[in-house]
């Protein structure tokens, strides 16, 4: 359906809140000093795209050393111009995003494949302007998806290989209606059709 459109009952069609548009962003002397020594470190931060202030970091490309990383957090937490944070696969502590959740710009969050827990989401629920959360493979709960139910820009939610359950799934979606869902349950339906 087109959003805005009213449906059959005349009623206008629900829709996802927008996420703001992007205005233009000036980085900060002290937000560019950051970039460069996280850089040094071997945290890469690249604009989103040619002639835009907004940055994207990936811990993933060349993950720091174990101690290194909960450094380079807190020096990103100073990065206020941050779209896109990729921590996939990284060795994260729950408290290591303390150090994230004054990036409310951030639109985009890969904590796949790392040992986030509830506790850890306790941090990231502040981020309203999310439209994309990646927790494949983490030990988040039903408890945790709790501290997601104010993202109301969030459009898509990958849980596959995680904690969570059915009930907790569609508790959230009467929260979020709009968010899209993956948790790969339709693919173990699809193995099992298969096997048999």
């Amino acid at each position: 359906m087109i959003a805005g459109a009213a449906d059959k009952t005349g009623e206008p069609a629900a829709t996802a809140d927008a996420a703001p548009e992007l205005p233009d962003y000036k980085p900060t002397a002290a937000e560019l000093k950051a970039v460069k020594t996280l850089e040094s470190m071997g945290v890469p931060i690249r604009p989103i795209a040619a002639n835009l202030a907004w940055r994207e970091a990936n811990f993933r490309v060349q993950s720091p050393e174990a101690g290194a990383v909960e450094k380079a957090l807190v020096i990103l937490s100073g990065v206020t111009g941050l779209y896109e944070l990729n921590l996939g696969g990284v060795k994260i502590k729950d408290a290591d995003l303390a150090n994230i959740k004054g990036l409310t710009n951030l639109r985009r969050l890969h904590l796949e494949n790392t040992p986030v827990t509830d506790a850890g989401l306790a941090h990231v629920k502040g981020l309203v302007n999310l439209n994309y959360l990646n927790l494949y493979g983490t030990a988040v709960t039903d408890a945790g998806l709790e501290h997601l139910k104010g993202m109301t820009h969030l459009k898509n939610l990958y849980l596959w290989q995680s904690k969570t359950t059915e009930a907790g799934v569609a508790n959230l979606k009467k929260a979020l209606p709009h968010v899209d869902i993956s948790t790969g349950w339709e693919f173990k339906e699809v193995e099992k059709k298969v096997e048999n």
